[in-house]
């Protein structure tokens, strides 16, 4: 099996952090379970190692080490929404190890891999469930009971702010992975954001390391509770978008 580049002047250079050595070692465990597990199934095309590390594992740690939200400090309840095969929600316990992360997905078989990875490959614990954003932000256990929620590659960010903003508790906070980003995009969402009892906080744009790729994280803050009709049945926010 290939090693992961450790990396650690670009850690410190572009995070202002770095992972540990035993930290290290859960990075290649993770990218063990993956390419493991897509051999049996379509996790993700993304393999190679020094891609794995930029696109799998730096740009999911961008998120929370991004200048544009507050420095959380002590235990935080987090929510990762369609986490695929566990990214950005593996990497974030890897590096929060205070943290309890919550990684949702639709789709039993990637949900069963990460659970199955958890155990065989030693990582963090994580709570892993086979559910959909829509019913999980009507239910008393999960809705507006979260200090941060992550998602990416999911749908447009008007449809994802539907689908985030229900489970975070007043005050918390919400990232949102996309590629490029403009202006115009920043003020259609606003309404919808707001619509929800929450603010555009921040458009964090951002190059990555190696590919030299624009990113934005768009950071999101719960101002307010969210009227108790959002989200609203599974399928219409996509359907029809606030």
């Amino acid at each position: 099996m290939d090693s992961l580049p450790t990396s650690l002047d670009l850690w410190r250079s572009t995070l202002d952090w770095q992972p540990s050595d035993e930290q290290q070692q859960q990075f290649q465990r993770l990218y063990e379970a993956v390419v493991s597990g897509n051999q049996r199934l379509n996790l993700t095309r993304i393999t190679e190692p020094s891609e794995f590390w930029e696109k799998h594992l730096w740009d999911s740690l961008r998120g929370i080490f991004s200048p544009s939200l507050p420095l959380f400090e002590g235990p935080q309840r987090v929510m990762d929404i369609g986490t695929g095969c566990g990214f950005p929600g593996l990497p974030i316990a890897i590096a929060r190890p205070d943290w309890t992360v919550t990684l949702v997905d639709s789709t039993r078989k990637k949900i069963q891999f990460i659970r199955e990875s958890i155990e065989e490959f030693n990582l963090p614990p994580a709570i892993a469930l086979v559910n959909r954003a829509e019913e999980l932000g009507q239910e008393r256990a999960h809705r507006e009971r979260y200090d941060l929620v992550t998602i990416r590659a999911v749908a447009t960010a008007n449809v994802c702010t539907e689908y985030v903003l229900p489970l975070l508790k007043v005050g918390g906070w919400a990232i949102l992975y996309r590629g490029q980003w403009s202006d115009e995009e920043s003020q259609d969402l606003e309404g919808a954001v707001e619509h929800l009892g929450g603010t555009l906080h921040a458009c964090d744009t951002f190059i990555t390391p190696l590919s030299q790729s624009a990113r934005t994280c768009l950071i999101l803050h719960k101002t307010s509770p969210t009227p108790n009709y959002y989200p609203r049945a599974i399928g219409i926010p996509k359907m029809s978008p606030l």
